[in-house]
């Protein structure tokens, strides 16, 4: 089996605050060799923890502006798995993007789909921050699109089976 290597992309990394010891030595790397993103973690201004209670949404700062050195990269913030499945904390919005141009701190807004209110800790490890590749997309507006076989089959539309 051939292996395909993983493709880098350089960033710069600016911390607010006091972020660079809440991420400690490293800074801002993956956890592991081959982790695909970084953790971004809670770098809360006050002392006190933030509770979010079930339902709910808050907004936790990252501590961190990032700047995408290669062109047609964006970040996107993605919910840490252990965090979605066990607590159900999740990104709010499904992912979030950060767009190659943005240079403010990076706010993940978490919102907790379990039952218990969660209390975000400072420091804790709330989300990855993924760099993909980005397509611009050039509109062409037409007065009909290539049929299909699926045509506007939504979903469901092919039966249950």
């Amino acid at each position: 089996m051939t292996s395909i290597s993983p493709a880098n992309t350089r960033i710069k990394v600016y911390f607010f605050r006091d972020a660079q010891k809440i991420y400690g030595e490293a800074g801002l790397t993956p956890a592991t060799q081959d982790a695909a993103g970084l953790d971004l973690r809670a770098c809360l201004t006050q002392e006190e923890n933030l509770e979010i209670p079930p339902g709910k949404r808050r907004s936790v700062p990252s501590g961190i502006a990032v700047e995408p050195l290669d062109k047609g990269v964006a970040g996107f913030v993605y919910s840490r798995s252990g965090l979605g499945a066990v607590k159900g904390i999740t990104v709010a919005q499904g992912v979030g993007v950060i767009d190659p141009d943005y240079r403010g701190e990076i706010s993940v807004f978490l919102l907790n789909t379990g039952h218990d209110t969660y209390t975000v800790r400072k420091g804790e490890r709330i989300a990855q921050l993924i760099f993909q590749p980005i397509l611009r997309p050039l509109a062409q507006i037409v007065d009909e699109l290539e049929k299909t076989k699926r045509g506007a089959g939504g979903f469901g539309h092919t039966g249950s089976d």
